[in-house]
C-alpha cells in the first residue's frame, strides 16, 4: 500500500462497489454491533460516514463495545443484502485484524443515535458525545461551509476582511458588558465588545472602502431559544461613501445567495419588501413580522366606541379575522387561555354566519358595529374575529402572540418559504420605562432623518432614523444603519439622550476625534451568523448550531464555567469579592 497512514487507507464514507476486492484499513468509532447466527456485523462511523464490517472471527470483538475507537484491516466485498439508505450500502469489509485504539466504558450517558431526544443539560455536559450523532455532526459541518461561503461571497463582492480587537473599552449603550480586569492596571477594566461598531466606523475614516468580519460578540444578557447568552457571531459589514440603498443592495445579494446555497426552500426575491416600523406595528403588532403568515391586524377601537361590553371600555382593541368555521369551541377557549398565560385578560371572539354574528361576545355586536366589522374585514360566512383589548402596549404584545398562534394552529404558515423583508424608519429615541428619560431606541451611532435640524427642532420621539432590520421568517437577522459621521450632530444626538459632550469625548473619544479629520459618509450592518444558520438548517433552538454552546442560564456545563478563582488571582488584579446581603 502506498498510503502511509497506519490507521486507515480510506474513510468510512468513500468505499463503493468499484472497490470490491481491495484490501483496506479503516478507523473510527463502533456505531453498532449485531450478531446474527454465526455472523457478526459491526458498523464503523467516522467524520465522513458509516461502513459495515463483517467479522467472521468473533474473538476479534473481545473487549470491543459501542463507541470504542478501532482500526481494522480487511477485504472489500459486495454485500448480499444491500442497504440503499447508506452511501456505502453496496459493500462491506470482511476484516482480518482489529485493534482497539481508544476504549469506551460500556455504560454511556445516552445513546448516540438518540442524542437529539435527550435532555439538553445532559447533551451539553457530554457535548463531545452529542456531536458524534450524525445529524448534530452535520450541523457543525454546515456551519463550517457557511463560514467559508460568507468569506468567499463577501470577498467577491469587494469587501475586505479585517479583524478588530477583543479587549476594548466599555460603552454606556446597549446590553451589559463583560468586563475584564488586568494585572497591568489594577482597578481598571477592559470590556469584551458587544459589537465592533466603533472600530468598523474608524476603518471607514481610515480610508478602507468595504469591510467585513465574522466577529465574535459578547453581551452579558439572558438566553432565549433564538439567542445564545454570552457570546455569538455576527457577519459585520461597513461601506464608505454609501447610503441605505447601497447597503440594501449588498445585503440582498448576499442573503439571497446564502439561502439558495444552504436551503431548498423558496427564497424571497430582491428587492425585498420594505415596511416602515410604524406600519409593521399597526399591521402585524411586531417589528419582526413573519410574512409567511397572511394574517393582518386591525385596530377596531373606534368601532367599539360607546360599547356596553365592560372589557372593551377605555381599551385599545386589536382584532384579527380568519376563516375557521370547522373549529370546535375548545379551539377558541384555548386561545383565551394562551393569552392569559401572557398576562392578558383573555381573547374575545365572534363567528360570522348566515344568520349574523354568533358565539363569544356576539350579544355586544350591535347592528351598527356588525356592519362596520363586515366592512372593515370584508367578512365572509365562516370567518371568525378574535379581539384583544388592553392598554396599548400590552394589546400590541398580546395580539402578536395571537397572530402567531392562529398562524400555527390553522396551518397558515408556508414552511417551504424563506420570507424576507426590511423594517425601516425606526424611531431614533424611545422613553425609558423605568426612568421616563429619553433613550436611544436602536443604535446611537445612526443618522437621524433630517440631520441636525431634526435634532434641534423636532419632538425627539417624532424623529426617525436611517436604521433598518432584515427580518427572515419572523426573526430579526440583521440590524444596520446609515452612520452619523458629523461631530456636532453626534454630540447633539447624545445630548438628547442625557449624555453631555464630556461623556461623549470620554466614552467615544476615538470616534469623536476621528470625525474632525475628514470622515466619509458611511453605512453598514451586521447579520446574526448563528441565526442565519439556524434558519437555513430549519432549527428553532440556536444552541443546536453552535459547537460548544452555553446552556439556557449561560453556564458551560462541559467545562464548568463560570467558576470561582483563587484569592491570589483576585489580588493580582486588585479585586475583592463582596458577599451579597440577604434581604
Amino acid at each position: 500500500m502506498t498510503n502511509q497512514n497506519i490507521y486507515k487507507t480510506h474513510n468510512c464514507g468513500e468505499l463503493r462497489l468499484t472497490d470490491a476486492g481491495k484490501t483496506v484499513r479503516l478507523a473510527g468509532w463502533v456505531n453498532s454491533i449485531r450478531k446474527l447466527g454465526g455472523l457478526n456485523f459491526v458498523t464503523l462511523r467516522d467524520h465522513f460516514g458509516i461502513t459495515q464490517l463483517l467479522v467472521n472471527n468473533e474473538e476479534l470483538l473481545n473487549g470491543v463495545n459501542k463507541e470504542c475507537t478501532i482500526t481494522v484491516e480487511g477485504k472489500v466485498l459486495e454485500r448480499e443484502s444491500k442497504n440503499p439508505k447508506m452511501e456505502t450500502g453496496e459493500i462491506e469489509v470482511e476484516i482480518t485484524s482489529l485493534k482497539v485504539l481508544g476504549k469506551c466504558q460500556s455504560s454511556l450517558p445516552f445513546e448516540i443515535a438518540d442524542a437529539p431526544n435527550t435532555k439538553e443539560e445532559l447533551r451539553l455536559k457530554y457535548r463531545y458525545l452529542d456531536l458524534r450523532n450524525p445529524n448534530t455532526h452535520d450541523l457543525i459541518v454546515t456551519r463550517a461551509k457557511m463560514l467559508n461561503f460568507t468569506r468567499n461571497k463577501l470577498t467577491d463582492m469587494g469587501f475586505l476582511e479585517v479583524q478588530t480587537p477583543i479587549l476594548t473599552s466599555s460603552s454606556p449603550e446597549g446590553a451589559r458588558d463583560y468586563i475584564v480586569p488586568t494585572i497591568n492596571a489594577p482597578g481598571e477594566f477592559y470590556a469584551l465588545p458587544q459589537a465592533p461598531q466603533q472600530f468598523k466606523q474608524l476603518l471607514m475614516v481610515s480610508g478602507f472602502d468595504k469591510y467585513f468580519q465574522i466577529a465574535p460578540c459578547f453581551r452579558n444578557e439572558a438566553a432565549r431559544a433564538d439567542r445564545t447568552p454570552g457570546e455569538f457571531y455576527q457577519i459585520d459589514m461597513e461601506m464608505s461613501f454609501a447610503t441605505q440603498e447601497d447597503v440594501f443592495a449588498a445585503c440582498e445579494e448576499f442573503s439571497t445567495a446564502l439561502f439558495k446555497e444552504f436551503t431548498t426552500k423558496e427564497v424571497s426575491t430582491a428587492p425585498f419588501v420594505r415596511i416602515p416600523y410604524k406600519e409593521a406595528i399597526e399591521k402585524y403588532c411586531s417589528d419582526k413580522p413573519d410574512l409567511r403568515n397572511p394574517l393582518i391586524v386591525h385596530d377596531v377601537t373606534t368601532i367599539f366606541e360607546g360599547t356596553e361590553f365592560g372589557a372593551f371600555q377605555g381599551k385599545t382593541i386589536k382584532a384579527i379575522a380568519t376563516a375557521c368555521a370547522d373549529q370546535p369551541r375548545r379551539f377558541y377557549d384555548d386561545l383565551g387561555k394562551l393569552i392569559v398565560q401572557y398576562e392578558g385578560k383573555g381573547c374575545a371572539w365572534v363567528k360570522y354566519t348566515e344568520e349574523g354574528f354568533t358565539g363569544g361576545i356576539a350579544k355586544f355586536v350591535t347592528e351598527e358595529v356588525g356592519a362596520k366589522l363586515i366592512s372593515e374585514f370584508n367578512l365572509k360566512v365562516g370567518d371568525s374575529i378574535f379581539f384583544i383589548a388592553d392598554e396599548k402596549e400590552m394589546a400590541i404584545k398580546l395580539t402578536n402572540v395571537l397572530r402567531k398562534e392562529l398562524g400555527e394552529k390553522l396551518n397558515l404558515i408556508d414552511k417551504n418559504k424563506i420570507a424576507i423583508c426590511w423594517i425601516v424608519d425606526f424611531p431614533f429615541y424611545e422613553r425609558n420605562e423605568d426612568t421616563g428619560n429619553i433613550d436611544f431606541s436602536h443604535n446611537p451611532f445612526s443618522m437621524p432623518q433630517g440631520g441636525l435640524e431634526a435634532l434641534e427642532s423636532n419632538d425627539p420621539f417624532s424623529i426617525v432614523a436611517y436604521q433598518f432590520d432584515l427580518v427572515v421568517n419572523g426573526y430579526e437577522s440583521l440590524s444596520g444603519a446609515v452612520r452619523n459621521h458629523d461631530q456636532e450632530l453626534m454630540v447633539k444626538a447624545f445630548e438628547l439622550a442625557g449624555y453631555n459632550e464630556d461623556t461623549v469625548k470620554n466614552k467615544f473619544g476615538a470616534l469623536y476625534n476621528a470625525f474632525s479629520y475628514g470622515a466619509p459618509p458611511h453605512a453598514g450592518c451586521a447579520f446574526g451568523f448563528d441565526r442565519l444558520l439556524m434558519l437555513a438548517t430549519d432549527n428553532e433552538i440556536i444552541r443546536e448550531v453552535i459547537t460548544f454552546p452555553l446552556n439556557k442560564t449561560g453556564r458551560d456545563t462541559l467545562m464548568g464555567a463560570p467558576s470561582f478563582v483563587s484569592e491570589q488571582q483576585l489580588k493580582d488584579v486588585g479585586l475583592k469579592l463582596i458577599e451579597k446581603e440577604n434581604k
